[in-house]
């Protein structure tokens, strides 16, 4: 009867150690879940190619830049991302005072805009590039397009 009640004991440990390193792995790793969010934006754009992404600093939104020089955007809701092709010349995009953060402003969809902080200036300061090169038309950018000199 000792063994049996130890068993159970001992069953019960294993049961909330089990447990409690599923709810620390969900808590951490999840945040910035790469895989996943690749999953997401090629389920909601399959002829869009993934370049590169960026997270935000707390996980909740993730900018792609795209091969055909587009940019994407995904805001994590409830264990998913709902997936944006940001459209040329509907954002604004203005750089926070401490230098690693952006203030987005979608004009089409005003909720997904907001203050997104980034883990250094230069991944902000890439992916503004990323937004505002979006911004840009093909047609302005061989308007002015300067010719190479030949050395």
């Amino acid at each position: 009867m000792a063994i049996l009640s130890w068993a159970v004991v001992a069953g019960l440990i294993i049961l909330l150690a089990f447990i409690s390193a599923r709810m620390a792995r969900t808590d951490s790793s999840e945040r910035h879940d790469i895989g996943l969010a690749i999953l997401d934006f090629g389920r909601a754009f399959p002829n869009e190619a993934i370049r590169s992404l960026h997270f935000t600093e707390d996980g909740a939104a993730v900018f792609v830049r795209l091969f055909d020089n587009k940019t994407g955007f995904m805001r994590k809701v409830k264990g998913h991302y709902a997936c944006r092709v940001v459209e040329p010349g509907k954002v604004r995009v203005q750089a926070l005072d401490h230098g690693r953060g952006l203030a987005v402003d979608f004009t089409d969809d005003p909720p997904y805009g907001g203050q997104f902080e980034f883990a250094s200036s230069r991944e902000a300061a890439e992916v503004s590039l990323w937004l505002l090169g979006n911004y840009v038309h093909p047609v302005d950018l061989a308007d002015h397009a300067l010719p190479l000199r030949q050395a």
